[in-house]
């Protein structure tokens, strides 16, 4: 049988309730008890039960993090900045699939049956009314790489997409290509439509060059090589301009099956800088957004909303860069 609470409190000539308050936080205690507690609990190899816990305390210190493009590998690089960042700050994650959710009350109450304290919404392509019916039940909540609002319903922590279209039409005039393209994900996900008017209406002052979009059914590798597929059976861009990195990797994947070059015959810009896209055989010149700096942020927003749920909502926006790389012409 397991160390309980009892033995510890006997071992350290302390009450149980002395006990449970040392680990508890924010609990009055006093520095000689507290020590008394801890060495004992360190001889006996007592952990507190941190389910146990939240009955007391109220908070399980659960945070629901939700995601739903699984297919992607940035979001492994999001649940590893994510959860050790909860982790941290004595935080629990709850990982929620959401790749085939369509009704947001479902996922409400799943969320209730486990008590979390609070959740993240990480996904530029689920709709906003996940976020807002999470608000809706009462739940602490910030959406991770959401769509800017000047006035948000819910905390958002991102990029300006659109501000990322108009970088990626810049670098592509400023290497001289005379027809450009935009090769984006779902044309329902808010990251696509903002992308690409950013992309647009950057070009629309610039009648010599020739511009066009076109749409993958989905931010994946296999969707971004079969768009491309079809785009090279007609006349090609001399670039194109693709809303995520894992499109980019898969364009230049059927570009390089046609026997063509990059950037030799077409170049390719992508926004995320994921790890892939800086592998030497890949070398990606892509649009790097801050993701690190977006999850500390959204953590950081979540726990304040818990410890004061009547926070007015906002919008944090994090700054986004062009990286060089070998799938554009050079700069003149």
């Amino acid at each position: 049988m397991g160390v309980t609470l009892k033995d510890v409190a006997e071992r350290a000539g302390v009450s149980r309730s002395a006990v449970s308050r040392t680990f508890t936080d924010g609990a009055s205690v006093s520095a000689k008890t507290r020590s008394k507690v801890e060495k004992a609990a360190s001889e006996l190899g007592y952990a507190p039960n941190a389910l146990a816990s939240s009955l007391t305390t109220g908070r399980t210190k659960m945070i629901g993090l939700i995601a739903n493009n699984f297919h992607n590998p940035l979001i492994l690089e999001v649940f590893d900045l994510f959860t050790r960042g909860l982790q941290d700050r004595g935080l629990r994650p709850l990982l929620v699939n959401l790749s085939d959710a369509t009704d947001p009350a479902d996922s409400v109450r799943m969320l209730r049956q486990y008590s979390v304290d609070g959740v993240i919404v990480a996904s530029s392509t689920l709709p906003s009314s996940f976020a807002l019916a999470f608000k809706a039940a009462g739940l602490p909540v910030v959406h991770a790489f959401g769509r800017y609002a000047t006035a948000p319903d819910v905390h958002v922590v991102g990029i300006d997409n659109v501000a990322c279209g108009r970088m990626a039409a810049e670098a592509l005039v400023q290497r001289g290509y005379g027809r450009v393209a935009f090769l984006g994900g779902p044309r329902s996900a808010t990251s696509t439509q903002d992308r690409v008017a950013g992309f647009l209406g950057a070009l629309a002052g610039c009648p010599e060059v020739h511009v066009s979009a076109s749409y993958a059914s989905a931010y994946t590798f296999d969707a971004g090589r079969t768009e491309m597929q079809q785009l090279l059976q007609d006349t090609p861009a001399e670039a194109y301009f693709c809303g995520d990195d894992l499109l980019a990797v898969g364009a230049l994947s059927a570009i390089h099956e046609a026997g063509l070059s990059v950037p030799g015959d077409i170049g390719l810009i992508g926004l995320n800088d994921m790890e892939m896209a800086r592998w030497q055989m890949i070398g990606l010149t892509t649009i790097r957004q801050p993701v690190a700096q977006i999850i500390d942020a959204a953590i950081a927003l979540v726990v304040s909303t818990i410890e004061d749920p009547g926070r007015p909502p906002e919008t944090r926006l994090f700054p986004c860069r062009v990286v060089e790389r070998q799938t554009l012409r050079a700069l003149p």
